[in-house]
């Protein structure tokens, strides 16, 4: 393991000095980061990717979150838009994704401090030490780093910082159909017919899918909120079909539990082992996905069942395998990842999805998403690699304690706390979206 050094930075070259903190990702996460610098004085730049802040939550914005608005509001980020006369809504409710846009992730983009900031449009392609590739170590940490972004016209500019927080999600980086993890063989054939998770079923999508057959592929709750859109669109909409294809023999995560702590969770649970009970929803299971290829109209999918070779033809795939960290433009970083979930290092052991749901994680801070690459930052969603226990909360004190670390308060930026009730606390849709953290 390397060792890292956690003593404070001090920056002695005058230029990285006046050089503003990145953000990448303006996202509640993003936006939380955002928040703190400004009650510190620092100054910094967020890239949002979208046209506008919370862009990747507005994609399944008809989706509802487990969490009430008490847990989905950053404590910084409350301070500032309450002394511009925000209110915060009713604490005890759920908000959709539309609604945690509307009511509190634009709100806070609009706010001065933050808009004059904020640079939307703009996608960040790869971040670097400036005139260094990641084999140089001399002086590496007195450079300021470069963020290589791509404008909304295609333009094409390094931009210098002094740190780097990034909290781009994984929303745009979903995990491919085949078993294997490598691409599906045969996705360019079907790529057409394929959708991303969390498509709005009853809404902007119903043409995707009335009247044919749909097949869910993914075990999480992502998939279960799907399954039962598209069992509510078949009782309206004569010849839709709907299968549910997993890879394992039961879909423990989606599963009614009578200990699960999360009510609308169980709830969630409840409804999809009904629907399959009923026949609304027809369950594949023991599938390994293999290769797609056009079929007709329609398309198969061809994968291994129990030893045998199998064949599944339907009309439109929604692929709501989860999600994983876009690690290409960080190819110039030092990092220090978990081989198995892709997290830092000395996070991964906190999140393992083997032993951990989104309640059980331990806070934590900067000293476990410190790479070797100093003052440069994985938070948010990003964070937890391909683990799907984040919750959105534990995002917020990740960004505290990673500006306060920047900041040079060494004492706040060690002390982690997470107080939260028992119930009431994961965001699984949006977690596994991806786009909640973004």
């Amino acid at each position: 393991m390397t060792l890292l050094d956690l003593t404070p930075h001090v920056v002695t070259d005058d230029r990285v000095t006046t050089l503003p903190i990145a953000i990448i990702g303006a996202g509640p996460v993003g936006l939380a980061a955002a928040a703190h610098l400004v009650e510190r004085g620092i100054d910094f730049v967020v890239f949002e990717a979208g046209d506008h802040a919370g862009s990747s939550v507005r994609e399944w914005g008809h989706t509802r979150l487990f969490s009430p608005w008490e847990h989905l509001v950053d404590a910084a980020s409350r301070r500032l838009l309450e002394a511009s006369g925000w209110t915060m809504p009713d604490p005890k409710r759920a908000p959709s994704g539309d609604e945690l846009v509307a009511q509190y992730v634009a709100p806070l983009a609009a706010l001065e401090p933050i808009a004059s900031r904020l640079r939307t449009g703009v996608e960040v392609i790869g971040v670097t030490r400036e005139g260094m590739d990641r084999t140089r170590t001399r002086a590496r940490f007195a450079t300021p780093f470069a963020l290589r972004v791509r404008t909304v016209d295609g333009a094409i500019e390094d931009v210098a910082a002094r740190a780097v927080i990034d909290a781009s999600g994984t929303y745009r980086s979903p995990n491919p159909l085949s078993s294997g993890g490598l691409d599906l063989l045969g996705m360019a054939e079907i790529a057409d017919r394929v959708t991303g998770a969390l498509p709005d079923v009853l809404g902007r999508d119903r043409t995707v899918f009335a009247g044919r057959r749909v097949t869910v592929v993914g075990a999480g709750h992502s998939a279960a909120n799907t399954l039962l859109a598209l069992a509510e669109l078949a009782r309206q909409e004569p010849g839709t079909t709907v299968t549910w294809l997993i890879r394992n023999a039961k879909a423990v995560r989606v599963s009614s539990s009578a200990d699960d702590e999360l009510a609308d969770r169980a709830r969630l649970g409840n409804r999809v082992d009904r629907a399959v009970a009923d026949g609304e929803v027809a369950l594949l299971d023991g599938v390994e996905i293999i290769r797609g290829r056009r079929a007709g109209d329609g398309v198969e999918l061809i994968g291994h069942r129990r030893g045998e070779v199998v064949a599944h033809a339907t009309d439109v795939v929604v692929n709501a395998t989860g999600f994983r960290p876009d690690l290409a433009m960080l190819r110039e970083i030092r990092l220090e990842l978990d081989e198995i979930v892709e997290a830092p290092k000395r996070l991964a052991p906190l999140i393992d999805p083997n032993v951990h749901s989104c309640g059980t994680v331990e806070p934590h801070g900067f000293r476990e998403l410190t790479h070797p690459e100093r003052d440069f930052f994985v938070v948010g969603m990003k964070s937890y690699g391909r683990a799907p226990t984040f919750l959105l909360a534990t995002g917020y004190e990740q960004v505290r304690s990673v500006t306060a670390w920047l900041a040079g308060d060494t004492a706040s930026a060690a002390t982690v706390e997470l107080v939260l009730p028992a119930t009431g606390v994961c965001s699984t849709d949006a977690n596994e979206a991806g786009g909640c953290c973004s």
